[in-house]
């Protein structure tokens, strides 16, 4: 679980935005919403974190940081040299001097070796804190290249932070848990300017470095690096790839009563095709033929079920798109039951639908907005004076307590 997410200089984010999860002592614990943030702090962390906001408001950007992090963990050394690097400054000309800066806080083993040896699924490994930073900035040609890259760990509470790696310069060097000897020789003929020292160790199966790996696999989510969105193309060669995920879906369905019987596979042209059976109709319909609202809900269920499978991070981008307000909160629900979500998983989601601030807790909300210059900036609603637990957050919203509301006429 994520519990801290820094932005500068990204897209629509001009200056530095931190989202910080963590929730303090003294507020009353709500069942099934928040999660321990390590066993020996009382802070919390929300499961679910929504983001509200204009249209154009930078709702998406703050999830695609996410989701760039990601793949720069896991496939920036599958990039050619003179490759974009995967994302845009707010403002390229100031990038010497304001660089591109991405931060994440969360938890892993105290020793990546020790889990890397052992496997992920051991949960008797003890965990702490940890931050991965990575800044970007430009080379004499303007071109995005890697300033630095680091990642240090919190033994405990009481602890300073520690070394674990840093890039600096093209050098790495390592620390706890990441021994990088014997290594200089693979960072003078691998390491680039676009890729992750992670990424580039992963290569010669270094094995925290394949462990980092598979933890940034753990996100989900429907925003990619090299396109805008996931098209149908691209989810339905999942399915087919995975019948597994099917069966899951088919229950799902049923549950959320969308009138459809059975999701299965058929033969078009040498192809799979995805077929939908429907009560009431004697032949199976294709996906083209669905409404926009299951069409929705078929592309977006993949990455929750993962997630909430495998414990990882769903990010999901207009979670609420054509898909009906009353379901909204039923899938949010999934992430606060713990039988459905037996390892933490978390759901970070942008949407547009006021109504389902009432499902929420104001520790799961954030607002983002842009300014006359057209910058970002993002606030948790817990930071806005005067909301009570028991408000109608709905109404607030939309009478402007809280701004983040676009401007008509």
């Amino acid at each position: 679980m994520i519990h801290r997410l820094e932005i500068e200089n990204f897209y629509s984010v001009r200056d530095r935005q931190a989202i910080d999860l963590r929730i303090a002592k003294n507020v009353p614990d709500v069942p099934g919403r928040f999660a321990p943030l390590r066993p020996d702090s009382d802070e919390r962390i929300p499961k679910v974190v929504a983001l509200f906001g204009a249209n154009a408001s930078g709702k998406s950007n703050v999830l695609r940081a996410l989701s760039f992090l990601s793949f720069f963990v896991r496939n920036s050394f599958e990039l050619k040299p003179d490759a974009w690097a995967g994302f845009e400054c707010f403002n390229a000309a100031e990038a010497r001097q304001a660089p591109t800066r991405l931060a994440i806080w969360l938890r892993l083993p105290v020793s990546l070796e020790d889990a890397a040896s052992r496997g992920r699924g051991d949960d008797t490994l003890p965990c702490c804190e940890y931050c991965y930073e990575v800044v970007f900035g430009k080379d004499a040609k303007m071109e995005t290249e890697v300033v630095s890259e680091s990642l240090k760990q919190k033994p405990n509470a009481n602890n300073r932070w520690r070394r674990v790696f840093e890039r600096r310069a093209g050098t790495v060097t390592g620390g706890h848990g990441f021994s990088v000897a014997g290594c200089a020789q693979y960072f003078d003929k691998m390491l680039r300017n676009n890729a992750s020292a992670i990424s580039t160790l992963a290569q010669i199966k270094h094995p925290a470095a394949l462990l980092l790996q598979e933890i940034a696999s753990e996100l989900y989510c429907n925003i990619l690096v090299d396109k805008w969105g996931v098209d149908d193309n691209f989810i339905t060669g999942y399915y087919a790839k995975y019948p597994e995920v099917v069966e899951e879906l088919n229950k799902y369905v049923k549950r959320m009563d969308l009138g459809i019987t059975r999701i299965f596979f058929g033969e078009g042209r040498g192809t799979p095709v995805v077929l939908f059976e429907h009560s009431g109709h004697s032949q199976a319909l294709y996906l083209s033929q669905q409404s926009h609202g299951t069409r929705s809900f078929f592309r977006l269920f993949p990455w929750l079920w993962l997630a909430l499978q495998r414990g990882g991070l769903a990010v999901i981008d207009e979670l609420d798109l054509s898909i009906h307000p009353l379901l909204l909160p039923e899938i949010i629900r999934w992430f606060h039951d713990p039988e459905r979500n037996p390892h933490n998983a978390q759901l970070w989601m942008s949407c547009q639908s006021a109504s389902l601030l009432d499902s929420l807790e104001k520790e799961e909300v954030f607002f983002c907005q842009r300014d006359a210059g057209g910058r970002t900036s993002v606030f948790g609603l817990r930071g806005v004076q005067g909301i009570r637990r028991t408000d109608n957050l709905y109404r607030k919203y939309l009478d402007g307590a809280f701004g983040a509301l676009p401007k008509c006429g």
